[in-house]
């Protein structure tokens, strides 16, 4: 019977918040940097980088110390994020710049259902083929990138305008319409411009070295103008607040900052290390958040969606169901430090990030992640984690590559290029060997004393127990989330996934002599076996187009009517005006259709 009534006071308590709360249906906005690790915001006391705005929703709201991604790459994190799921869970998803499978249904699509204004502005959820796959706008939502900063604020920034194009969004909905606007600044991804950190006033003896990297003037500096980067995307997060407050909707706008993995450096983006998977994450609701708080507990992107339901009182898919767990139980505690003990452990991947190796091949890597521990499994030690040191050029020589850590060849004065160019340099050595290296197949990692894992304990005996119980655990958990690279059928599946974007040449690596035949014969077999469709938008009548819910007529030189053939089969109601952004976007998948068949 005491159970009974904790039940009903649970329940009337969660019916009079949804009561209180909707009276008028929260806003929500997203704002995501684009590579940026979990310490630098001022808020977490960085001395080289100033973040009022982030600091502000900090100080309003709470701010996670331990909040992490599930891949350190963006396509792969951002799908992640909106679906709630991990990336071998998403099939194509699961991989940079592949087709998005139809079936996989992002919450804003499922938001727009209930009546919310969904959009964005800067990058996107990418970089996918989202029409290829059927889908007919971002998974982000409708594209607002019109207004642009012409010329660009300096080299490495942008041109696009995001507070301007968010209060184009704004100017565009109804009134009555609450929205989910996601900020996607492209900063601070790489390149930056060389030496602008300093040109701005900035000190290099402010700069707190990540232990990955040397320390040497040049390398400073470059972590400056990464640091200035961070706060052009802080200044339009400014900007948009602004906005909302102006507008009255400050208060009523559930509000995330983070990233969308870690820096553009060796050992950090695009791997699973701390650097890599680890981001700032800070979240505000009006006077519903306590704020002002530090919480501690282990949480994830993939955890945004399961929260946002959560509050909305919406339900979560049955199909290709949510992995994340709700923080709201979090959000709407008074406590701080430690306040959910089930959250143990987190979990991340990566497959193939860019083209890097021979054949495209990636480099799968699974983490898991506790209060104390990071312990990585390297599925396939001999290939080089950051990709392959030499390509083929053009003219068939063989250059510098390193392709998977952005700008390595680029043979600036900047910390990724300098430890390639300076590699034979006993002082650069050690430092390349780890953001470059090969990698054995466990690593293991004492956080709390080795925050730039720099330092594999796993052939450690004081460790071994400890290596043995993360083992079991990550590949206990990787069975139960139905990772292919686990239950199979085909644990290469991956490496399948055709990729819609540069490629290049590398000659053919050492292991492949050593490995079995059949072996490798398997593995280029597995490489032609993507059997996903290819959606095109289908040709109707004279010059008309069709594709999923859509069907776009011509009417006239430049007039055009959309209709929704699911809702509207008799096609009664134009919509070409008010869903003109998907009358670009069907013309912009059809001229790019005629192109990849001509080919």
């Amino acid at each position: 019977m005491k159970h009974y009534y904790i039940l009903i006071s649970i329940l009337i308590g969660q019916f009079i918040f949804c009561q209180t709360s909707f009276a008028k249906r929260p806003n929500i906005l997203i704002a995501i940097s684009d590579d940026q690790s979990f310490p630098h915001m001022s808020a977490s006391g960085c001395k080289f980088v100033n973040t009022p705005a982030f600091d502000r929703i900090a100080d309003n709201g709470v701010i996670f110390s331990n909040a992490f991604v599930t891949s350190p790459g963006c396509a792969l994190s951002r799908a992640s994020l909106v679906l709630g799921r991990y990336p071998w869970q998403n099939e194509h998803a699961g991989n940079h710049s592949a087709i998005w499978p139809k079936k996989l249904i992002p919450f804003p699509d499922l938001l727009e259902d209930k009546g919310y204004f969904i959009g964005f502005t800067g990058k996107g959820v990418e970089p996918f083929e989202h029409g290829l796959g059927g889908r007919d706008i971002n998974p982000a939502g409708y594209e607002f990138n019109e207004f642009k900063n012409n010329p660009p604020a300096r080299p490495g920034i942008d041109k696009v305008d995001y507070a301007e194009n968010f209060k184009a969004f704004l100017n565009e909905k109804d009134d009555d319409s609450p929205f989910c606007f996601m900020y996607l600044s492209k900063e601070p991804h790489r390149g930056f411009e060389l030496g602008s950190g300093v040109k701005s006033g900035k000190s290099t003896k402010d700069v707190t070295l990540p232990p990955f990297l040397p320390d040497t003037e040049e390398i400073r500096s470059d972590l400056l103008d990464y640091a200035l980067e961070i706060e052009w995307f802080d200044l339009h997060l400014a900007r948009i607040l602004k906005l909302l407050e102006e507008r009255g909707e400050l208060d009523n706008t559930i509000i995330i900052v983070t990233s969308d993995n870690g820096m553009a450096f060796p050992a950090s983006k695009a791997l699973c290390y701390e650097y890599g998977i680890h981001v700032p994450l800070a979240i505000s609701w009006g006077d519903k958040i306590k704020g002002g708080r530090i919480v501690d507990d282990l949480v994830g992107l993939i955890d945004i969606y399961p929260t946002l339901f959560e509050i909305l009182n919406l339900p979560l898919p049955v199909n290709n169901p949510v992995e994340g767990k709700s923080m709201a139980n979090i959000l709407f505690s008074d406590k701080e430090g430690k306040i959910d003990n089930t959250r143990k452990a987190i979990y991340a991947g990566r497959e193939r990030h860019s083209y890097s190796r021979w054949q495209n091949l990636g480099y799968p890597q699974r983490t898991i992640r506790t209060d104390k521990y990071l312990y990585v499994w390297n599925f396939y030690p001999e290939r080089w984690p950051a990709g392959a040191p030499e390509m083929f050029n053009e003219n068939g020589a063989l250059i510098t590559a390193f392709t998977d850590v952005d700008n390595a060849r680029g043979h600036k004065k900047d910390a990724n290029a300098i430890l390639v160019d300076e590699r034979n340099d006993p002082a650069i050595k050690p430092f390349f060997e780890l953001g470059f290296g090969k990698r054995p197949q466990e690593e293991l990692f004492d956080i709390t004393k080795d925050p730039g894992c720099t330092k594999n304990l796993a052939n450690n005996s004081q460790y071994k127990s400890i290596k043995e119980e993360l083992n079991i655990q990550l590949f206990d958990y990787l069975r139960k989330t139905e990772d292919p690279r686990i239950v199979g059928p085909n644990p290469d599946i991956f490496e399948s996934y055709r990729r819609y974007a540069g490629t290049r040449n590398f000659p053919e690596p050492d292991w492949v002599k050593n490995t079995d035949p059949e072996k490798i014969d398997h593995l280029l077999k597995t490489l032609e076996e993507d059997n996903e469709p290819i959606v095109f938008p289908e040709e109707i009548g004279d010059w008309g187009l069709k594709m999923g819910r859509w069907e776009l007529v011509k009417a006239g030189e430049n007039k055009w009517e959309l209709y929704n053939i699911e809702k509207d089969p008799e096609k009664t109601k134009d919509l070409s005006t008010q869903k003109y952004r998907v009358v670009d976007n069907l013309i912009k998948l059809y001229d790019y259709s005629v192109v990849l068949k001509s080919n």
